[in-house]
């Protein structure tokens, strides 16, 4: 018995159209990468700050609920609604295209000769020497 899931198989399954988070850094990273766009639920530490970033500024997220109504239930008819504009409007269609092109940026990054592996790379050689 497995007492996990395979986040990661599951975002880069192609049949995987968003990924509802809590959106701890891990899981944004995780979609991020596989391009796979997030109906935001943040609770509580690092998740609200992660999902301004993700909604506001990248354009790969929406909220489920806003981290200022953290004490409000949210219905199902809510979570209805976000899901269906993630997955059937306009404006999901544009953040998916959006999460796409992003994850093939971070996944370009991180291989030989991409930004963030030479940055890796320069770090490593530094505390190595």
């Amino acid at each position: 018995m497995v007492d996990w899931v395979p986040q990661l198989e599951i975002l880069g399954h192609r049949a995987t159209g968003g990924f509802m988070s809590h959106c701890g850094w891990n899981s944004c990273m995780e979609s991020m990468t596989m391009g796979v766009p997030i109906a935001a639920w943040p609770m509580h530490s690092d998740q609200p700050h992660n999902v301004m970033l993700i909604t506001n500024i990248l354009n790969v997220g929406m909220y489920v609920r806003d981290w200022t109504q953290r004490k409000e239930l949210v219905s199902s008819k809510v979570v209805k609604e976000v899901v269906a504009r993630l997955m059937v409007s306009d404006e999901g269609v544009e953040m998916r295209k959006r999460a796409a092109e992003l994850g093939g940026s971070v996944r370009r990054s991180m291989m030989d000769g991409g930004v963030a592996r030479v940055e890796l790379d320069s770090f490593v050689a530094h505390v190595s020497r």
